[in-house]
């Protein structure tokens, strides 16, 4: 009997120590980085002077989330010199309200901004997006055609770390402007002018034929600091035309903008920059909420009585504050406003 319940006793106790072992052996829950987490996308080419977001570049594979990042190790791809322009922090300008595009004044839309100090090219802490702020410019970051930089990416979680060597970032100088005829590897203009998104129905005073686009010349002028837009229209002998021959125009609903000031030889605006302040659809921009779009529309008694409505429209970008006017010329024959 002893016997017995000696082995039972030795059975229990082995049996307990089998399953304390075992237990030990079970890992607890732990964060794991897979092999299939990877960056989308290693070579990165910002325009300068403008905010550009680089979004769903990372993919997370199985890997669990979030994960936090951070650069390390920026270079010159040149020599392997630190490049510590890209860590010191500058003011940039953060939205720290929605924009909606119905602002009534340029207060409204500033106090929904604020400058914050942040790394002119950094990484979201758990999003691994890259951003480059508008505050970088080539006075003091590398573009091309220099060779730019490289750098790393550190990835952490509770499991563990993994780093993602070798990412190259190649600046294009700034365009402060867009339609636009400035090349981005010399920062030079490649022609004095660009053109009309669209001219319909503009006829031509002199020759009664429709005015094409190409026949319309386009000025992007930066005419000092300030936060104004101006629009001019110039005859073939660059004369004003006044711009109330528009006459069907929506001059308040044109741009964003406020205290509207029309005389004979332009209209002017206070606006916020950039323009479009942000990638939304609004009353002021394209469908896709890229680019603002004016159109400047009038209509005339044509031939047999037959109204003619006429639009002249452009799409563009500024990027860069200041006091800007766009100038349309008719080169080579005015538009006629005049019933016939």
């Amino acid at each position: 009997m002893y016997n017995k319940i000696n082995k039972r006793l030795m059975v229990a106790c082995a049996t307990i120590l089998l399953i304390s072992g075992c237990n030990k052996l079970v890992p607890s829950d732990r964060d794991a980085i897979t092999d299939d987490t990877q960056f989308t996308l290693k070579e990165y080419k910002p325009i300068l002077g403008r905010t550009t977001l680089y979004n769903q570049n990372f993919y997370s594979g199985n890997s669990t989330i979030p994960f936090t990042f951070r650069i390390i190790n920026p270079r010159l791809f040149a020599d392997g010199s630190p490049a510590s322009e890209l860590l010191d922090t500058f003011p940039v300008q953060v939205w720290k309200q929605n924009y909606t595009g119905n602002e009534t004044s340029l207060d409204q839309i500033e106090n929904k901004r604020e400058i914050q100090y942040r790394p002119l090219f950094e990484i979201g802490k758990h999003s691994g997006n890259f951003t480059m702020w508008a505050s970088a410019r080539t006075p003091f970051i590398r573009s091309l055609p220099d060779s730019g930089y490289v750098f790393d990416v550190e990835a952490t979680n509770s499991g563990g770390r993994v780093y993602y060597r070798n990412f190259r970032l190649m600046p294009l100088k700034e365009i402060p402007y867009e339609p636009s005829n400035i090349d981005p590897y010399t920062g030079q203009s490649t022609s004095p002018n660009v053109y009309p998104t669209m001219a319909y129905n503009i006829y031509g005073e002199t020759k009664d034929l429709p005015l094409s686009t190409g026949g319309i010349q386009v000025f992007f002028n930066r005419l000092g600091d300030g936060n104004s837009l101006s629009f001019k229209f110039m005859d073939t002998l660059f004369h004003p035309i006044n711009p109330a021959k528009f006459k069907d125009t929506d001059w308040k609903g044109l741009v964003h903008g406020f205290n509207m000031q029309m005389t004979t030889d332009s209209v002017k605006y206070d606006v916020a920059y950039p323009i479009p302040l942000i990638t939304l659809p609004t009353k002021y921009t394209t469908a896709d909420g890229k680019s603002a779009n004016v159109a400047f529309k009038y209509h005339r008694l044509g031939f047999g009585g037959i109204r003619q409505d006429a639009v002249l429209s452009l799409h563009f970008n500024i990027y860069q504050p200041g006091n800007w006017q766009i100038t349309f010329w008719f080169r080579n024959d005015n538009p006629d406003f005049e019933d016939e």
